[in-house]
């Protein structure tokens, strides 16, 4: 971000200016663009700062408590529920520069990154050491691992991977008091108490900025691909998933579904090379060399083949990533279509994902609305999208029927894109007043002054 002259001539701004040595932005056109993130929320920020080093984040925590001045963090800007979008007048911390790889441990298997590392990045970084970051979330060529780290993102590969909590060994962190902390440990086990950073991972930036990651890093499989499967309209999509992880030595990593109408859009929008008329599972096998590939894939296709679904198609992908690069734009294609609308995350146990998926259609027809789903259906985690304005009555009434179907078969209101702006109301009735109290303590124990992301995460106090 280049330094622009003069700043704003705001006392409070030329005050900042003053106090950090990194960049201070203030132009109109700037402040647009780190005014809103993925979804449809945005904020007029005061300045945006690029820190220059951590001691530069430290200074600029000690001028906005000085200055009771909110400070949001930022990376990539993909966020879907306004975890980065800053209130008013607050300061946006753009760490998106802060995108070096610092180093790499290729035994121990660990990389030590900044920040502002986009996704897709450390993977092609850490490939020659044949290593790869297992959490592929579908905006993985633009999140930053800061941010995944933030709202705790998971993605396709977590049918066997699991989210980003798991791949995280150590985080630097400016807490809101100023002070410099190292959450974590690179040793492989470690017992000394409760594990903080468990708590910071997935706070969404309210306890502190994070200034630098040590993820831990998998052995890259010598192959990967990915396979489509047809899926018919009788197919009963827990059975499904069941029968998948019974499949002894399947190699799979990656059980995501597409229905219908997502389908046919990216294959009008985005060439996509598989059938419009269904909808239609993507699956990712891990093998040790094309022979065991090639096994694991006719095991796959005589498994479908025995359950009649999708035994009038097998399409193989023999890079896995290009199929997951496409998978990752079913949102977009949406977002292009309809423009800004309801766009939710909520999982249950996959016993219940038939029932989640009735009353999500039930939602649509009783609202009247086109509505369309896509996901992670290997852990019952499940993005449903209605075509209707995001600030409309409709789609309050929408949300709020989809939260709480998703609680009442045992599930939770957000199953990776975090709580942010748009779910803080609900919390509550997920993790009971009680526990809501007790994230607060911890607010107040590392943001006494409530600088860091405020409106984010947390229902207002009562």
């Amino acid at each position: 971000m280049p330094r622009r002259r003069p700043v704003r001539s705001d006392g409070t701004v030329r005050s900042l200016d003053r106090a950090v040595r990194g960049h201070v932005v203030t132009d109109a056109k700037s402040l647009t663009e780190v005014g809103h993130d993925g979804s449809h929320l945005s904020g007029r920020p005061l300045a945006a700062v690029a820190p220059a080093d951590v001691d530069d984040v430290v200074t600029l925590v000690r001028w906005a408590r000085r200055s009771k001045v909110p400070l949001v963090p930022r990376g990539g800007g993909t966020s879907l529920d306004g975890e980065s979008v800053p209130p008013n007048g607050a300061v946006v911390v753009d760490l998106s520069g802060w995108d070096s790889l610092l180093e790499v441990d290729p035994v121990a298997r660990w990389a030590r990154v900044g920040p502002g590392v986009v996704n897709r990045e450390l993977n092609r970084a850490v490939r020659p050491h044949g290593l790869f970051f297992p959490p592929n979330p579908g905006s993985w060529s633009e999140s930053t691992i800061g941010g995944n780290v933030g709202t705790n993102a998971s993605g396709m590969r977590s049918f066997r991977y699991g989210a980003t909590r798991a791949w995280v060994r150590e985080v630097e962190a400016v807490l809101g008091t100023g002070a410099r902390v190292r959450l974590g440990s690179r040793v492989a086990k470690r017992s000394v108490g409760p594990d903080l950073l468990q708590m910071f991972i997935g706070s969404e930036g309210t306890l502190g900025i994070a200034t630098e990651v040590t993820v831990r890093l998998a052995r890259l499989p010598a192959v990967r691909q990915g396979a489509i499967v047809p899926l018919p309209r009788s197919a009963r999509l827990g059975e499904v998933v069941g029968r998948l992880s019974r499949l002894p030595e399947s190699g799979l990593s990656a059980v995501e579904y597409l229905d219908r109408g997502c389908a046919q859009a990216l294959a009008e929008r985005r060439g996509a090379r598989w059938p419009r008329d269904s909808s239609l599972l993507l699956l990712e096998v891990e093998a040790d060399g094309p022979q065991d590939a090639c096994r694991k894939l006719a095991r796959l296709r005589a498994s479908f083949g025995r359950a009649n679904a999708g035994k009038d198609g097998f399409t193989v992908f023999e890079d896995a990533d290009e199929l997951w690069t496409l998978r990752g734009e079913s949102g977009d294609v949406l977002l292009e279509r309809f423009g800004y609308h309801v766009r939710e995350d909520v999982a249950v146990p996959l016993a219940a994902v038939d029932r989640l998926v009735e009353s999500l259609g039930r939602i649509a027809r009783r609202e009247k609305v086109p509505y369309f789903l896509f996901g992670h259906l290997g852990e019952g985690s499940l993005h449903p999208n209605y075509a209707v304005g995001p600030s409309s009555p409709a789609a309050g009434r929408i949300r709020t029927a989809v939260l709480n179907a998703a609680r009442a078969l045992g599930g939770t209101i957000s199953a990776e894109h975090g709580i942010g702006q748009l779910k803080r109301g609900f919390l509550t009735e997920e993790l009971g007043a009680d526990a809501v109290e007790i994230l607060w303590a911890v607010k107040r124990a590392c943001d006494p002054d409530g600088i860091l992301n405020p409106g984010k995460l947390y229902p207002a106090p009562t």
